[in-house]
């Protein structure tokens, strides 16, 4: 028998696991997603030490550890500052492929705002185009109340 770790054999257990969670998005991340639900609005949160505009919201400054609480809308355009695109299905995608992902820069924040991109041909895609949210009809308290984000012009 192996005394010390290093020694052990290597053993690989292949598997697949689906485990289906609900999770508390916190009282930041709650109020968030009613806005999204009940206003069609984005909102962020401001760090009352530093300025910086966080979206999606979260309770603690990542810079200066600050408590979060100042809230603030902020638009529902912005500059898109990378994207991807995912040709192959999974089962944590929220449409059917090909599907392309962006990091947002929404107009009045200063963190990137991750989502889908939709309306625009993926060719045409490119890092600082302008873009804006659309909203689903019918809302449900979902980050997919915004569908996606499309081309501005």
């Amino acid at each position: 028998m192996a005394e010390k770790l290093e020694e052990l054999e290597s053993f690989v257990i292949p598997g697949k696991i689906d485990i289906p969670n609900t999770y508390f998005a916190g009282l930041a991340g709650s109020r968030f997603l009613i806005e999204l639900r009940d206003n069609r609005r984005i909102m962020g949160i401001k760090c009352p030490a530093c300025n910086w505009v966080y979206v999606p919201p979260r309770s603690t400054c990542k810079v200066c550890f600050s408590k979060l609480e100042d809230w603030v809308e902020v638009s529902d355009k912005g500059t898109l500052l990378t994207c991807a695109i995912a040709y192959q299905p999974s089962p944590v995608q929220p449409v059917e492929p090909p599907i392309a992902y962006g990091i947002v820069h929404l107009d009045g924040a200063d963190s990137g705002f991750v989502h889908l991109l939709g309306e625009v041909d993926f060719d045409q895609l490119r890092i600082g185009m302008r873009v804006q949210a659309v909203f689903k009809e019918e809302r449900a308290g979902s980050i997919l109340d915004i569908k996606y984000f499309k081309p501005l012009g």
